[in-house]
């Protein structure tokens, strides 16, 4: 571009060119990109299938959107009875974030984001998230893993994930269902 501005500056060239209608100039400004366009594509389609895939899971837990709470279900794991593990995981309130027993070790809790039910998942697994609503929209995300998919009622959403290290990752509704 600069040398373009240089070569063909007024200065430079007091009489302007007249060129029309050359068909070779006019195929290479359209084959050029077109070639171009083509070398980005094929990667990025090679890229966006692997992307889609999703790894056969060592794990699936089903995630149930109810207003102001969450139900799980491990859908691998049965207990005596033959019944899917499954349980209700609550937002605690504020007034409960304090911990008045010495013997734990939690010292101070995180407002908006402790739960009296933990999801408790392995790390180095593959893990299917199943999500759905059963009664208006959801958004259950993880941010720190990545992760943020919809709860719609009457369908099923599926992602995976794969946690490399131990720890603690806060998961949060990122969809107003109501006044909690």
């Amino acid at each position: 571009l600069l040398y373009i501005v240089y070569r063909y500056n007024s200065n430079r060239n007091h009489t302007a060119s007249m060129t029309t209608h050359n068909t070779l100039i006019e195929v290479l400004w359209t084959v050029i990109p077109v070639i171009l366009l083509i070398i980005i594509a094929i990667p990025s389609f090679r890229i966006l299938y692997t992307a889609e895939t999703i790894p056969k899971a060592d794990l699936t837990i089903k995630a149930i959107g109810n207003q102001w709470y969450w139900s799980y279900e491990y859908s691998d794991h049965c207990n005596e009875e033959g019944e899917f593990v499954n349980f209700d995981s609550y937002m605690l309130p504020t007034e409960d974030l304090v911990n008045l027993d010495a013997d734990e070790k939690e010292v101070g809790r995180l407002r908006l984001l402790e739960v009296d039910n933990r999801v408790v998942l392995p790390v180095e697994t593959h893990i299917r998230v199943v999500i759905t609503s059963a009664d208006v929209l959801h958004c259950w995300a993880v941010p720190s893993l990545g992760v943020k998919l919809d709860a719609c009622p009457g369908r099923l959403n599926q992602t995976s994930m794969y946690i490399k290290r131990a720890g603690r990752f806060f998961g949060q509704c990122s969809e107003i269902c109501g006044v909690n």
